[in-house]
């Protein structure tokens, strides 16, 4: 096996490379995911999801300078992606100048549709600096040099793998040990624990989700919140308030599992490579679930940080979420405004927000009001086509 320490220097991107570098800027936005972070993110944070940063203290930093670390975690499953959100909205406001920051590859279904970006926020994925998860797009991010890089190796099947499938990692995209060996660089994971619980007891079905891949709807979560969904369109998006944590585990090195060079590896290679991988992911991660994971929603702690927080009521619920977001759309993306402060303590907000945004009723009428979100959420999508 190699033990080199020093990675060798590696060429200049090829053209279909350096074309594709207007990726790096073409939407991510450091105010936009700023003015989220001060106006809406902290308080859910603070207040519905508690998140902690375990063993991040002394940031990973780059074993190769020249390319970026590969930081991957174990998606929740059925819930919408709280955790990422959570975790990079954590890290952006705990690291000096947001050095080391990874930016995620997210899967394209998510950004395709108006629907699945938050409370239909536009652009919200890709403003906050998620760039889509193609084949061209990952080998283009192995030469960006302003961040790291995050991925959710599991892909969809992570997220809707059901919760009798909890904390067990579904097959890891290949791609992610192709690319470390490649370019030398680490793959850093870090372990999301209690974030099965964001939506739990939900279970799916894979020829329902191949049906809702259709519409632009990754999967279905069948389970009690089913029926809400249909009278309260808002739940949709919503989350329960689990504690979630986050754990950096131990840096797995690829390009040390073998002897080959990438030229004579084969598919079947990296496929024995990427379980290799996933067997010391899933090994660490019983271990972190153990010790983080057996009380994930810690009730009494919930209950005092809404006493402590009780002037900014109702916006740290979920039912509030929904004018909270389509407000801060309404001053950030369609009117313009930049370092604003929305005032959520002022007597009678939501019900400004609602008057300024009267779209968000639609959250709030049974099954009928799918029918705006739904026009709305599909207007202008890119479902089906090549990304």
């Amino acid at each position: 096996m190699s033990t080199a320490s020093t990675p060798p220097a590696l060429p200049q991107p090829p053209p279909a490379i350096r074309a594709n570098q207007h990726i790096y800027s073409d939407y991510f936005e450091e105010d936009f995911v700023q003015t989220l972070d001060n106006n809406i993110l902290q308080l859910l944070d603070r207040v519905w999801f508690r998140s902690r940063l375990v063993g991040f203290e002394n940031f990973p930093e780059r074993n190769n300078p020249e390319r970026p670390l590969i930081f991957a975690s174990n998606h929740s499953g059925m819930a919408f992606p709280w955790d990422a959100i959570v975790a990079l909205a954590h890290m952006w406001r705990t690291l000096p100048n947001q050095e080391g920051l990874p930016r995620p590859l997210s899967a394209p279904l998510l950004s395709q549709s108006t629907l699945m970006n938050p409370f239909q926020v536009k652009e919200f994925w890709k403003k906050c600096g998620c760039v889509d998860a193609t084949t061209l797009n990952f080998e283009t991010m192995m030469y960006y040099q302003d961040h790291n890089l995050m991925l959710y190796p599991e892909g969809v099947p992570g997220i809707g793998k059901g919760f009798n499938k909890k904390y067990e990692l579904q097959r890891l995209a290949s791609s992610m040990v192709r690319h470390s060996i490649a370019h030398r660089t680490d793959v850093v994971p870090f372990y999301t624990i209690n974030g099965e619980y964001l939506n739990p007891y939900a279970y799916s079905w894979e020829w329902l989700n191949n049906w809702s891949k259709k519409i632009g709807i990754p999967f279905i979560p069948l389970g009690p919140i089913v029926l809400l969904v249909l009278l309260q369109p808002w739940s949709f998006y919503m989350a329960y308030p689990a504690q979630l944590t986050f754990v950096l585990g131990s840096r797995i090195r690829p390009y040390e599992m073998t002897d080959k060079t990438p030229a004579e590896l084969t598919r079947e290679d990296y496929t024995a490579l990427s379980e290799q991988v996933r067997q010391l992911m899933q090994t660490e991660m019983d271990a972190t679930v153990a010790k983080y994971g057996q009380q994930p929603y810690r009730w009494r702690e919930l209950w005092q940080r809404m006493k402590e927080n009780w002037r900014y009521f109702p916006f740290f619920l979920p039912v509030a979420w929904p004018a909270l977001f389509q407000e801060f759309e309404r001053q950030y993306v369609r009117h313009g405004r930049r370092n604003f402060k929305m005032q959520l303590d002022k007597p009678g907000a939501w019900l400004r927000m609602v008057w300024n945004n009267p779209f968000t009723l639609a959250f709030f009428i049974p099954i009928l009001g799918w029918i705006p979100i739904a026009i709305r959420g599909y207007k202008g999508h890119r479902i089906g086509k090549k990304v």
